[in-house]
């Protein structure tokens, strides 16, 4: 870890992009739900999540029978691609529109490229949804803070990959769940786990595969009305002890109404070497969840650290 780094972790405060996040989250939900339309489940439902990239994010390829489609939020060029592998394109500005709007245009481009699509028109996650063809409140897009965002998760993902190398059982990749709007990435210990109860916004069936199996969760969400961003991580089952281990950095702590370990992103932001500040939340909280629950980590973990 080196201190170069502070520069490039953008100050990202709710007050200023609350509105964009709320319309933002619910245009990738459009997106992720055609995801979830084209891909076969697989297992702790990866199957559905998008990816960053240098642009923006990305659903990566899905095929639509034998067709092969990839969806791209660009927010350099601040456009939705909606590319084939036939050569065949959309191009949809992302300005401020209502999320009506959106999904209308995007599914009349798929109609258009002869891609039909039907997804369940639904927000999930999300108190008092209203159907995304019905919605004609939530249309914000600022792109500077659009751009502060997706520079954020790039970011997010670079010490992530470095934190997720340190490790050689079976760990997910790092991609972003649209429902809750997270970047998360997943250890696993190998053991199944206890039937998880049920999550607000989820349907069971999707809580009882996420949380299979034990695990250690990390990830950054990007706040609510009146919540900052954070960094969080979380162990299920929770182990005895693990919410009185001693973690770090001082700013991290456990919050009981959430029952993870939390780490501000502003306070990630101002240290002297945030790269650092982060990977220590990100071990020292793996190392609650293991030691605590008595993980092999010498089988689990890569023989010389990163």
């Amino acid at each position: 870890m080196t201190t170069d780094s502070a520069g490039v972790w953008h100050a990202l405060p709710q007050a200023a992009w609350s509105d964009t996040c709320t319309t933002l989250q619910l245009w990738m939900q459009v997106v992720g739900k055609i995801r979830l339309a084209l891909t076969p489940p697989i297992n702790h439902t990866w199957n559905v999540t998008l990816y960053p990239t240098v642009r923006g994010l990305t659903t990566s390829p899905m095929a639509c029978g034998t067709r092969i489609l990839q969806i791209d939020f660009d927010f350099i060029d601040h456009v939705l691609r909606i590319e084939t592998s036939e050569g065949q394109s959309r191009i949809i500005p992302l300005k401020p529109m209502t999320v009506a709007d959106f999904y209308a245009e995007v599914m009349a481009a798929l109609k258009a490229l002869d891609l039909p699509v039907h997804i369940w028109p639904m927000p999930v996650e999300i108190a008092q949804p209203t159907r995304f063809d019905e919605d004609q409140i939530h249309s914000a897009y600022d792109p500077e803070y659009v751009q502060r965002f997706w520079r954020i998760l790039l970011q997010t993902t670079r010490v992530f990959t470095i934190f997720r190398a340190r490790f050689i059982g079976k760990v997910s990749p790092i991609h972003l769940f649209w429902g809750a709007l997270d970047l998360a990435c997943t250890r696993f210990s190998g053991r199944t786990a206890p039937e998880h109860a049920s999550m607000p916004g989820l349907p069971d069936r999707v809580t009882r595969d996420a949380y299979s199996h034990e695990v250690s969760s990390c990830g950054f969400w990007p706040g609510a009305p009146g919540i900052e961003p954070f960094f969080y991580s979380y162990a299920y089952p929770e182990p005895p002890g693990y919410r009185d281990y001693a973690i770090a950095p001082a700013q991290a702590s456990f919050d009981p109404n959430m029952g993870e370990f939390v780490f501000p992103y502003e306070a990630m932001r101002q240290s002297g070497d945030p790269d650092a500040a982060l990977i220590q939340f990100l071990q020292s909280t793996y190392e609650a969840a293991a030691d605590c629950a008595h993980w092999d980590r010498a089988a689990l973990e890569a023989a010389t650290k990163i």
